[in-house]
């Protein structure tokens, strides 16, 4: 798998305008797995790929304790969090294999997943930078990102 682009993101508006660019690049039926911790800017990501897809970001919260949420029309975007997902049970209550190729995934933590992603998922890993608001994110990709990256 190659890495596709490797981002400085400064601050939460650069993160949001990342997953806005990636957004029109993906496949309807595309999974935008994403990997890093706690405040990482997953959500904020989302935030701009639901944009990016024409959804209102404002619609767009943490699945933490809904697990997945479902937003838009024409194309849907399916919002995971896998946080708490630790067996293949807990993964089929979900009904996330339900889902694939139906809209866009977009999955938090995938680290507890990662046997269960689809080969061709673009892989997004969200790491710390140099100061407490720079992220280096780094997108490796699938057979789902149409376009290259710029």
């Amino acid at each position: 798998m190659n890495v596709l682009k490797k981002y400085i993101s400064e601050c939460a508006g650069d993160t949001f305008l990342l997953g806005q660019k990636i957004a029109p690049l993906v496949k309807n039926g595309g999974v935008i797995a994403m990997f890093g911790s706690m405040g990482m800017g997953k959500t904020v990501f989302t935030h701009g790929l639901a944009a990016g897809l024409g959804i209102d970001p404002k619609l767009v919260s943490s699945p933490t304790f809904a697990l997945v949420h479902e937003y838009g029309e024409e194309t849907k975007l399916y919002h995971f969090d896998m946080y708490r997902i630790e067996t293949w049970d807990d993964l089929y209550s979900t009904g996330f294999f339900d889902y694939i190729g139906s809209g866009v995934l977009a999955v938090e933590w995938s680290e507890n997943i990662e046997n269960a992603l689809p080969e061709d998922s673009v892989r997004i890993y969200f790491e710390p930078g140099e100061n407490e608001s720079q992220r280096i994110i780094t997108v490796y990709g699938g057979a789902q990102i149409e376009n290259s990256l710029d």
